[in-house]
């Protein structure tokens, strides 16, 4: 059986119709406002630099105290009455130069006594040598008498050498670091006189862990910063390796030459020393504050037509603000050096500001 509607009803039911059609038309068009606006992303201000080349190096970094290479205490060789002094504290010597005189006049006496001996049995020689050779003078005879010379000659060169000893000489050249006599001081032999330190080139012992061995010879250059002169760099050299590993610390012991042309460096200052064991040229180089340490790799972000990519890069040494990269970047990119913390692979951002890489450290 056909149900069928009277007019009257129809009637009132379209309108009622009509106005839900509406309500449902307006809702659809105020749902589809916040998804337009989630389309649009707000660009992330970020700053920029292009990448450099330049040269790098590995270095292995050291503390130490500077030594000196040599140091001699002086003693007298012989006993005496101290007549002269000649240096003072600090005054720079010469190997051999004469520090102090003593009284030398019994020495001087005895040596002039053992010339005379040597003078009169050198005239008896000679008179002996022509009756010798006219077979007057026996062999043993003769025998005996050069013998005889030739100890009284070494007895005159010690005399002399004692005579000398009066004189007492630096045994190297340096600096006075002690005065032990004074004038008037009557000393005897084996009394210390002096100290004399050789201060160029100063010397500074490394104890370096045995995984470094490898990587360490003698001839490399190094470099030495103090804390008691800071801003100056010093150079410096590794003069020798030793060759075998100390079985209780597991270190070795490097030694590091420091010339010291004007002075200005002293024993027991405190430095650090940077030993250069590997260089490379013309490397592609990156502001150390552009990478991004996830903890399980190294990363950068390149600036791609207003976007950025995040870009895994291998690095290699340090040179200052900057880090080699091995792989990862070709060098014509531009990529972020602040603003990085909150991008992600594929971000909008907007470049407020490109520096150069020597400069981008500079921008935090």
């Amino acid at each position: 059986m056909t149900q069928r509607f009277a007019p009257s009803r129809l009637i009132r039911i379209a309108p009622a119709a009509m106005l839900a059609a509406l309500l449902l038309s307006g809702c659809m068009q105020k749902g589809s406002e916040p998804e337009a606006e989630e389309k649009e992303e707000t660009a992330i201000p970020v700053e920029v630099t292009s990448l450099e080349r330049g040269d790098v190096a590995a270095v292995y970094t050291g503390t130490a105290s500077l030594e000196t290479d040599a140091d001699a205490l002086v003693v007298a060789k012989v006993g005496g009455e101290v007549v002269d002094l000649l240096v003072e504290e600090g005054d720079r010597v010469t190997e051999g130069q004469v520090l102090a005189r003593l009284d030398g006049d019994r020495l001087r006496l005895e040596m002039e006594r053992a010339r005379a001996n040597l003078r009169k049995l050198e005239q008896e020689y000679n008179r002996n040598v022509q009756l010798f050779e006219r077979g007057l003078v026996s062999s043993g005879a003769f025998e005996d008498l050069k013998f005889e010379l030739e100890a009284l000659r070494a007895v005159y060169r010690l005399s002399q050498l004692e005579y000398d000893y009066t004189q007492i000489r630096a045994p190297i050249a340096g600096v006075v670091a002690e005065r032990h006599i004074k004038l008037g001081n009557t000393i005897t032999a084996n009394s210390p006189a002096f100290r004399v330190t050789a201060l160029d080139p100063l010397i500074a012992y490394l104890h370096i862990p045995e995984r470094e061995f490898r990587r360490l010879e003698s001839g490399q250059a190094a470099e030495l910063q103090l804390d008691a002169i800071p801003g100056r760099r010093f150079t410096a050299k590794v003069q020798r390796v030793s060759p075998v590993v100390d079985p209780t610390t597991g270190t070795f012991k490097v030694t590091v030459e420091v010339p010291d042309p004007d002075g200005q460096l002293k024993p027991g200052m405190f430095g650090r020393f940077n030993i250069v064991w590997d260089s490379r040229r013309n490397v592609l180089l990156v502001p150390r504050v552009a990478i991004v340490d996830d903890d399980v790799s190294d990363s950068v972000f390149v600036i791609i037509n207003g976007k950025v990519e995040r870009r895994p890069v291998i690095t290699g040494y340090a040179k200052g603000d900057s880090v080699e990269v091995v792989e990862g970047l070709q060098g014509d990119e531009e990529i972020v050096v602040v603003g990085q913390s909150g991008l992600r692979d594929g971000s909008r951002v907007e470049v407020v500001r490109r520096s150069s890489s020597r400069l981008a450290s500079d921008a935090l």
